[in-house]
């Protein structure tokens, strides 16, 4: 169990990484040699524990919240398929033209700003939150992903498709 969640705590270290758009060693750079790309690679493998203090103060370095690079009870454990994650291109959004697309716009300003997220390049959501854009919206969760992937917006999990949302 412990090392199935030092690998799940690590595929989030990986992804939140990624989101950012640094490789390891771009980690390394900016954080000007305080974080070494060996030892957040393995971190992100699960091959080396971490301590509390340091994923605090990596999740700083990151600008999430330590709950974010947490594995949750769903991750591991119950069998169930993992669940899609709801990422939204916050680059192609400001780049869009389209009255539809300021509610979503306003909206995912409200949450960086509620989370003092403020990367500007994507933002992960819950799917409760896409669920409440849909509403907002006006129609069925699947159809705002649909319009949303065809906006370019939503980045989807490989193997997911808009009925998963």
């Amino acid at each position: 169990m412990e090392e199935t969640y030092a690998k799940a705590l690590g595929m989030r270290l990986r992804a939140i990484r990624q989101q950012q758009a640094l490789s390891l060693q771009g980690v390394e750079e900016k954080s000007n040699g305080r974080w070494k790309a060996v030892v957040v690679g393995s971190y992100e493998r699960g091959d080396r524990a971490i301590t509390v203090q340091r994923l605090s103060e990596l999740a700083e370095f990151y600008t999430v919240p330590v709950s974010e690079l947490l594995p949750g009870s769903n991750d591991f454990g119950g069998g169930g398929e993992a669940t899609p994650k709801v990422v939204l291109d916050l680059e192609r959004l400001h780049q869009l033209d389209l009255s539809e697309a300021d509610r979503l716009a306003r909206f995912s300003a409200n949450i960086q700003r509620m989370r003092g997220d403020y990367n500007g390049r994507v933002l992960t959501i819950r799917r409760d939150d896409l669920r409440t854009l849909a509403l907002i919206y006006d129609e069925p969760s699947s159809q705002l992903a649909e319009q949303l992937i065809n906006w370019g917006v939503l980045r989807q999990d490989p193997g997911v498709t808009t009925e998963d949302y």
